[in-house]
């Protein structure tokens, strides 16, 4: 294959791939204006009529927020038991060391359905009513096992000799651990929280089997789509799409603006002070 031909053909193979994985996306953004609703393509009669109805729907609304309350606990949870984790298993040894590195890792192996039946089980064994906390304790179950994962990598990353300082200059485990060792992890933690909000929100099978009354967002949609596809989905689907590209570019931003304020050595130098 000469040289000329290999960059076409790699754009060509790209541009299908990109065209496989985002066409699907255009084509429901491009839908949600339809007037003719989901069917009649190519659409001719664009409206804001459908987003009119979406934002008079209050229980799609409602789900939204349980869905936002959902997700934000679980990512409070998830970070409060993977952090320490994954700095156990950084810095320590301890017997059962490898098993518990390799079991941490069960809730991704095991298929969503099988974690919300054992969970399930577990919260009608032990008497607690279904309910939005029920659902929290599952997402942070199963999303703790990628906390500690993306934490570990963050913490395997970093350069010790910054803590070593701190500990030379007389700071204690938790100055260091708030001075030094947090704002290194900064981008590690932000990053793990948009990506275990993210999945939460996204989450159906475990929310499946321990939702009470109230609804999420997927459950709310799934739901309504057994009824057949309505353009409604379509405006909220682009929402969320929209939504999940601001939080991204924000957090980017905020990770770029939060690295360059403060470097490592200055809070090496005033870690005692």
């Amino acid at each position: 294959m000469s040289g000329s031909r290999r960059p076409v053909i790699l754009t060509f193979f790209a541009a299908c791939a990109y065209g496989f994985l985002y066409l699907p996306i255009v084509v429901l953004i491009v839908y949600s204006f339809n007037r003719d609703g989901v069917g009649g393509f190519p659409p001719r009669h664009l409206t804001l009529d459908w987003y009119r109805v979406l934002f008079a729907d209050g229980s799609m609304w409602t789900a939204v927020g349980n869905s936002v309350i959902v997700a934000a606990a679980s990512v409070v949870i998830s970070i409060l038991i993977g952090f320490p984790a994954a700095y156990a298993l950084d810095r320590y040894s301890f017997p059962g060391k490898d098993a518990f590195r390799r079991l941490i890792l069960l809730p991704l192996i095991v298929p969503g359905v099988i974690t919300g039946i054992s969970l399930l089980l577990l919260v009608v064994s032990g008497g607690f009513r279904l309910s939005l906390i029920t659902v929290v304790l599952g997402h942070a179950t199963a999303l703790t096992a990628v906390a500690t994962t993306e934490i570990f990598a963050g913490l395997s990353r970093l350069d010790r000799s910054y803590e070593e300082a701190s500990a030379d200059l007389g700071a204690s485990g938790w100055q260091t651990l708030r001075r030094i060792l947090l704002p290194l992890m900064r981008t590690s933690l932000l990053g793990t929280a948009l990506l275990v909000f993210t999945l939460s929100m996204d989450e159906i099978a475990v929310t499946f089997f321990l939702i009470g009354r109230e609804n999420t967002l997927p459950l709310e949609i799934w739901s309504r789509l057994r009824r057949g596809a309505t353009p409604e989905m379509n405006a909220i689907s682009t929402l969320i799409f929209f939504f999940s590209v601001a939080a991204i570019l924000a957090s980017q931003r905020l990770i770029a603006g939060g690295e360059t304020s403060l470097t490592p050595s200055a809070e090496v130098a005033g870690v005692t002070q």
